[in-house]
Formats: C-alpha cells, structure tokens, sequence
C-alpha cells in the first residue's frame, strides 16, 4: 500500500450545530474514574449525572421536532461508569455502574425501569471501566482497582478473573473479533490477554513513561493497537503498537501540554481518530488518519474548538448516522450543563445518492454467539449490514438475559409527624439535576419541560421521580452563644496521632492533650465556661506523651490515657472538678511492647478497656483486676482503628495491610472474618451502622480521594455495598454515628466542613444532608452524649469544636414548624448510656447484656404524633370567583366603592378639631387683636425667668 496515497476523508469537516439543537439544561457529574461518563446507542444516551448515584438518560434523537426529555435512573451512591452492549437493539440497551447493576431501557414513550434488571458482583471494589464482549451475548469484562473479571451476564457469575495488575487499572478493550483483551495500568505497562486460554497476559510492554491516566484502543480486527497517555515530560502522545512486533512502539506522536487526559474514540470503518481532551476548553483535538496496517497517521484532517470543558466523549452507532448527508462520524461532547453533537461530514457534490466508498458495510446488532459458546471457543463474528437505507435490515434482537422490570407502586400518602417531608415515604427529592439557573425554582419549575430535564411520566411520586432523600436533609449546624465557650485555651497539642481524635469528652468534662514536656493533660469543667486565666491551671502529669485518651463511659471522673511507653494510666479525677495537679495514676496496665495506637471502652460491660498497638495485637483489659484477659492477633501492618458492635459482642479493626477484620473475641484469639479495606494507607476509622448490621469505614483511594465505604458485618469478604468519594483532603474523616437517627458526622483535623449522611440498609443506602461548614479550621470535634441535646429545640446532635485557642458547642437541629411539641419521630427512646449493662467479669464469663432505653421527653410536652390534627387552610380562591360574569352596574358599584374606601369618610372630625385652644387668662395686654395696635396680648406671660436670665 502506498503510504502517501491521499485519503477519501482528508477533507472531512467537523461542523458544529447551533445552540438550539444543543442537549442543554443538565447537570453533568465530574467524577474521578478512568471511564469516558457518556454512551450513546441507536436509541438512547447516558451520562453521569452530578448528583451522586443517578444517570442522566435522553433520546438520541428528538421526536416530531420537540424538544428532547431527559430523564433519569437513580441507581446508588458512588460514582458511575456507562457502557452500551454490543449487538442489542436500541429499545433494550443496556446501562452499567459499580457492583454491577445491569439495565434494559423501555421503547420510547414507555416506562423508565426503577429498579436493575440483574447485579453482578460484588467484585472486588469500585469498578472503573466495563465494556462488552463484541461478538459473543452477555459477556462483560469489568475493571476493579487491580483485577479484571470477565462475566457471563446472563447466569450473573464470573468466567474468569485474569492475574492481578501492578496498580491501578486505568482501560480495557476487547478486540473487535473478540479473541483477545488488552488493558493498561497505572503501573505504565500495556498488557494482552487470552481469556479463554490462560488468566495470565500472554504479552506485556513498557507503555507511557507516565502514570496518568492512559487508554488503550484496537484498531479495528487487526493486531494493531493504539494508546493514549503521557510522556516523562508531562506531554499528550499516541503510540501506534503491533501486537506481532510487541517489544515497542512502532510510532509516538505528541499532541499538546494539557493536564488533561486525552480521551481516544477511534471508528474502524473509516479509520478516523478522534482526541479530545477531558476537562479542557478545546473540545475535540485534531481528527487523525491511521492506516489499518501500522503505517504512520496521516497529518490531521480536521480539528474543531468547542465552548465548555469536555467532561466527556462518545461515538453514535453508525446505523444511526445520517448517511445520505455524508455524515461518516458523530461525536457526543459532555459538558457542564450540555451534550453537544459534532458531525463530521466529508463534502460531495451529490447528497441525493448513498456513496458506497464513504459507508462501507458494518456490524449488524445481531451477536454473533452465545456467551457460553464463546467461553467453550466458539469464533463466529457478528454478521455485516449495509447502511444503505433502502437495504438496512429490519430485524431486531432482544436480549434474553434480562426481562424488563415492572415499575412498583410509590407510596404518596403525606405523613403528620414531619412537616418538612415530601410526597412518598420518609424520603424526599435530593438536588435536582436541572442547570444551575434552576435551582431555585419549584419543582413544577425545575422539572418542566423548559429546563431539558423532566422526568418519565409514569414516575407518579415524588421519590420515583428523584430518587429519595433524607428527612434530615435540611439539618443545620451552629455555633452555641460566646457564654458558652471555654476561650483562651493555651499550649493545646495539635500533633496529636492521627488515630487519637484529638481530645475527649463526656457529659461533665473535657480533657486536651497539652504541648508542654511530660504529657501534660487539662481537665476542664463544661458546666464553667468562660475565660480561662492567664496562669497555669492544674494538670494531670501523665509523664510521657499522649498517644490516645477516652472518657470510662459509667464513670465520669475515670479517665484512660495511652502513652507512647507502652502502658495505658488510669487517672480519677476528684469530686467537683480538678483543683491541683495530679500525679499518681490510679493503676498502670502493662503488656504491650510498643507504642499504643488507640484504646477503647466497652460500650456495655464496666471495667473493660481494649488497646491497639504497633506490636499488631489487640489486647482487653480487666480494669477491676489491672491485668490483660484477651489478645487478638492476626495483623500484618499498622491497626489504624477499632470499634466494638453496639451489642459488645464483636470487634472490628482497619489495618494499614488494606485488611478489614471481625473478630469475636471470647470464642477466638483470630479474625472471624477478613475483607477488602480502604485502598490507601494514609489512615482509616471505622464505625458500626443500623444497628450492628453494618460497617461505615472512612479512609482513601488510591488518588488519595477521601472516601466512605458501606460493609455488611456479615459479608466482609464480598466487599463493600457502596462507595462515596468526598473529597481530596490530607486528613482522615472521623466518623461519629448517631444511632437514634441513623445520621453520620464525617470531618477531619484541620478541617471547616462537617459531612451529614443519613445511612440506610437500602440503595442508595447514603443521603446526603446540609452539611455545617465553619469559618476557621477545627483541631478537633468530638460529640457529647444524646442527653446533652435540647429537645426543646429539635437538637439531635451536639458536638465540641476545639479551634486554636477556643473550645466551641456546635448544636445540631431540624427546623420544625410545631416546636412546642416532642418530636416523637426524631427522638426514639435511647440507650441509658451511663449505666453498665453487665459487669466485665459477666461478660468474660459468656454473659450477655443490654442497655435499657428511656425517653428524651419532658414531662410538660406532648408528642408531636399525638398533637391534634388541623384543618387544612385554603390558599387559594376559588376559581368560580373568578369566572363569575358580573353586570356593568355592579361593576360601577364595586369601582365605585373602592375609591370611596380610598378617599375616606367624609364625616370624620378634622385634625385641628381636636386642638385644644389657650386658656382667657393666659393673654397680656390690653387692646390684644379687637381694640387696639398693640400685639403685645399674643405673647403669653412668663411667670418665672429661666435660670440665668435677669429679672425686669
């Protein structure tokens, strides 16, 4: 082949549509993952939506020249990624996220489904990228972290998982024939795989000399590969590799600078490339050609500059193209609040014949096999069609793996106990995805068909319409009156581990960890806030350095302090607060051999502690006879957290090893159970949720976002439920759980925000909630007991914030419109905390205990769900008043009356008339006005000079 012949599409002209026929008013999501966030088939487009969980779904085309209806799936929390299955007809396409959940969208016109037709999973992690066998129905190879896993859709298992990357996956690609899989890694190398042949790569090379995000791309059946990445100085390149020749590239061409990744869509029938740089003003780089058989890329043929950063990048199917206008590419750009198509049309003189050379026969949507045919070898390819319109075949296929999905009923009685829910169930509607100019519209408003994204018809409530939401959404935060406060705190520790929170309180007190040598430590009382003086206060002198602290819940004044020595000091405090230094500990608990990580009390048993340390065990404590009665091994790194279950019965621990771990301490010294952590290991916490059943860990990906991750305790092993990525930040969130409302607080040292989620057992199973943001970073934020709460005030949470020299209560409420009633509905009956449950030498010996509960109302309120029921107001006049015809007299009548209503009545006393005049013997003179010229009788008589005037 000649390399210089000149190509059929070297004038081929990327044209861009007017804004009338732009996809606009959306909100698109800008997720950290590796995947491309919009696909488009014959039919439908998807795109990550910006609020968490949802996907954005509108016709590819618009019906009767009508504006498009964007609707939407609300899958779950976390990110999303979208892929098309190859080889299905546009009114069963199919859309897919993390875990994974597998759609089938209806015709046009009907019923958008509300639940996933099937979930495969879990696999390991988050998923990043998917993609769909190309020849063979039902196969799906998905990406997690390191793993790939091939799936048969259809019986919901995996077929095969291929040997572990060095880092994080970053693309994947089947070979259009379907033979082969190629991926590339955060650890720079390209690899080739035979799935059915063997799970390890049967080809590996060095890749980018970068570890950004990288992509791979088949071009076409050939063995030629393209990739995208960057080089050692930061720059944009594609790489052009022969799989036959793999030991390195056969050509490098840079494009630009950009931070950005570059985003490849490459078509096989024509051979164009097509570069697009993700979060970048330029939109679609320059279209390049590139032979089918290795040769260099032609010079580029077209390049277009769009408005907006491109979040995203898809090709339409070529069966939808319109080819009588020589449309031989179209290309879907994602931006912030529009999807925008550019064509790229190549120019004929004719546009009234079909033109065989530009629209070569392509891929059919019938699959070319089964996907238990293929995994047994089966090869067959997926027939060819002709995009000529008069010879366009018309069968279509249905896939059988999935059935559609009936709608369920919604439930839209409103409730009476919470004046602030919505229609439906104790949910209502998150942030709505309408553009930002219609945030602050009514819901008829936002979700008309003015603002582009309106929902399916036939979501009848609110809460299928926008999925649901927390009744704790409108929570505020603020910060108690300055009586309050505790100011001029000095020589405060703020280096303190970062498994300690920082300091700790209860009901009573406070205790900070001090700067000062010896392990200084200040017992405040809360019950006396105000200013501290200026001299020292008494301390307890721990003798070395505070590693962890924490308040013995039924004793108020005993206080557990881990040192950096190996030991853990006991420390009671006197009667009415601290009045002199302490310096003699109550008892001294010995047995580790390293530096304590974290000590916690039972939440149930008195007089039982457990202590982590870098020795890797876990030890417990028998506080009554000072000396260790457990010790829990099993640990290969640093234990970053530990929590007991609500029910005292079961420990659970993150560990720097990437490990969770459950243990059931009085039956095993080992783990019970083992699963996949947080991926980084810049620290974690973890928590119990709903009820014990649960496990919320806090921790980092492996770009350092900070995230949540939702277990079930019973299922470690299959990985978390979900996962929410917050933000990037250095410090690791401390999560501190409410149980009564099931609402969690996440925030980190050196902070400003606190993040509310309310969990629930159920998809999307985190709803978001006002966060409480303050204007100077925290050192430290500890809540206090439920009893601390004013109920009076709806308060449900109260916390401390400890800043630079000030310690702050933060008050937690929901705004309520009938306050002068008990909130029954937020304030359940709670744990009697300060009471013991069992004693610790019970609960060694098998025991089993439980707290009792006891209600939060005063004597004097009565419960909301007992309050009486009014009569709804009218708000509105009737409409017959309105349409009521009146007579032109009683229209005199009525003008006429009102503007006498404005003038007033005529018979009303004027103003001076209720003057009151001057008395006869008030006047001087003797001619006054009638008798004479004197004037003098209009001055009234001074009977008195004031002060320091002369008398006459």
């Amino acid at each position: 082949m000649n390399r210089f012949k000149a190509s059929k599409f070297r004038h081929t002209e990327a044209r861009l549509p007017r804004r009338e026929a732009w996809i606009g008013g959306i909100r698109a999501g800008s997720v950290a993952s590796c995947g491309n966030h919009v696909k488009a088939s014959c039919r439908w487009i998807a795109f990550n939506a910006e609020s968490a969980g949802v996907l954005g779904i509108v016709p590819l085309e618009c019906e009767d020249g009508g504006k498009r209806t964007v609707s939407q799936l609300c899958c779950h929390s976390g990110k999303l990624g979208v892929c098309q299955p190859y080889g299905v007809s546009p009114a069963s396409a199919m859309l897919l996220r993390r875990r994974v959940n597998v759609w089938r969208l209806p015709e046009s016109g009907q019923d958008m489904p509300s639940g996933a037709g099937l979930t495969l999973g879990p696999g390991g992690g988050p998923v990043d990228v998917l993609q769909f066998h190309p020849t063979a129905d039902g196969v799906l190879a998905s990406g997690a972290g390191k793993r790939v896993t091939v799936w048969d859709v259809g019986q919901q298992q995996p077929l095969t998982a291929l040997d572990s990357h060095g880092d994080q996956l970053q693309s994947l690609a089947w070979k259009p024939d379907g033979r082969l899989l190629g991926t590339s890694c955060k650890d720079k190398k390209l690899r080739i795989f035979d799935p059915r042949a063997s799970p390890a790569a049967s080809q590996s090379v060095p890749g980018h000399e970068h570890n950004k995000d990288s992509r791979l791309l088949w071009m076409g059946s050939s063995d030629c590969l393209i990739s995208v990445g960057f080089s050692q100085m930061r720059e944009r390149e594609v790489k052009l590799w022969d799989t036959r020749r793999f030991s390195g590239a056969m050509l490098t061409v840079a494009v630009d600078t950009s931070p950005g990744a570059a985003i490849p869509l490459y078509d096989a029938d024509t051979g164009l490339l097509v570069l697009a740089g993700k979060v970048s003003p330029r939109g679609p780089c320059p279209c390049l050609r590139c032979l089918p058989h290795g040769h260099p890329a032609r010079p580029p043929v077209t390049q277009c500059r769009t408005e907006g950063s491109t979040r995203g990048l898809a090709t339409v199917p070529r069966l939808a193209l319109d080819v009588m206008a020589c449309e031989v590419l179209r290309v879907l750009q994602l931006t912030d609040t529009a999807l925008v198509p550019i064509s790229y049309l190549v120019p004929r003189k004719s546009v009234q014949e079909f033109h065989e050379d530009l629209f070569p026969d392509c891929a059919g949507t019938l699959p070319g096999t089964s996907a238990q045919a293929w995994w047994a070898g089966d090869n067959q390819q997926v027939g060819r069609v002709s995009l000529h319109p008069a010879r366009r075949p018309t069968e279509t296929f249905s896939s059988p793996i999935i059935a559609c999905t009936p709608l369920p009923v919604a439930d839209t009685g409103p409730t009476d106990t919470d004046a602030d829910r919505s229609e439906g169930s104790g949910y209502s509607s998150p942030s709505s995805l309408a553009s930002p100019s219609s945030d602050a519209t009514p819901l008829s408003a936002s979700t008309g068909p003015s603002s582009g994204f309106v929902s399916s018809p036939s979501q009848k409530s609110l809460q299928s319409i926008l999925g649901p939401s927390s009744r704790f959404r409108h929570a505020q935060g603020r910060v108690l009156h300055r009586d309050t406060h505790l100011t001029n705190l000095r020589g405060l520790s703020l280096t303190t581990p970062g498994e300690c929170d920082g300091f700790c309180a209860n009901h009573q007190r406070v205790a900070l960890p001090l700067l000062s040598a010896g392990g200084q430590i200040a017992v405040l009382e809360l019950s006396k806030p105000g200013r501290l003086p200026d001299t020292a206060v008494p301390t307890i002198q721990n003798g070395v350095a505070v590693a962890d602290l924490s308040w013995d819940p039924f004793d108020p004044r005993r206080l557990a302090v881990a040192g950096e020595d190996a030991k853990i000091r006991l420390w009671r405090i006197p009667e009415g607060g601290l009045q002199e230094t302490l310096c003699e500990p109550e008892a001294v608990l010995q047995g580790h051999t390293e530096k304590i990580y974290s000590i916690r009390f039972h939440p149930l048993a008195s007089d039982l502690l457990v202590s982590s340390s870098y020795d890797t065990t876990v030890r417990i404590w028998d506080l009554s006879a000072g000396r260790e009665v457990l010790c829990l091994r099993g640990h290969t790194d640093q234990i970053f957290s530990l929590a007991w279950s609500p029910d005292g019965k079961k420990l659970a621990t993150a560990s720097k090893d990437g490990r969770l771990r459950l243990y059931e301490p009085r039956r095993s010294p080992q783990p019970q159970q083992e699963g996949p952590g947080p991926e980084g290991g810049r620290g974690a916490r973890l928590v119990w949720v709903c009820g014990g059943d649960y496990l919320l860990v806090s921790g980092f990906d492996s770009r350092s976002e900070r995230r949540i991750l939702l277990y079930r305790a019973q299922a470690l092993p299959e990985g978390p439920l979900s996962v929410l990525g917050l933000d990037v930040a250095p410090s690791t969130l401390l999560p501190f759980y409410d149980e009564d409302t099931s609402v969690v607080f996440l925030t980190g040292k050196g902070d400003t925000r606190v993040f509310l989620y309310e969990v629930t057992p159920e998809p999307p199973y985190f709803l978001e909630c006002n966060s409480f943001t303050s204007s100077e970073p925290h050192k430290g934020f500890v809540f206090l007991p439920k009893t601390a709460c004013e109920v009076r005030e709806v308060e449900f949470a109260r916390a401390l914030r400890l800043g630079q020299s000030t310690l702050e209560p933060v008050a937690f409420h929901v705004p309520r419109v009938k306050k002068e009633y008990f909130q029954d509905d937020i304030y359940p009956p709670t744990r009697i905390w300060w009471e013991p449950g069992l004693s610790g030498s019970a609960w060694l010996a098998g025991e089993d205990g439980q707290h009792r509960r006891a209600s939060l109302r005063p004597a004097d309120m009565t419960p909301v769900s007992q309050a009486p029921k009014e009569a709804p107001a009218r708000k509105f006049v009737p409409a017959s008043v309105y349409l009521e015809e009146k007579s032109d007299e009683q229209k005199k009548e009525e003008l006429l009356s009102a503007m006498v209503a404005r003038l007033g009545n005529r018979d009303d006393p004027l103003p001076q008339d209720s003057f009151e005049g001057v008395d006869e013997d008030e006047w001087v003179g003797t001619g006054g006005l009638r008798g004479g010229k004197d004037t003098a009788g209009l001055v009234p008589p001074c009977r008195s000079p004031p002060p320091g005037l002369p008398q006459d």
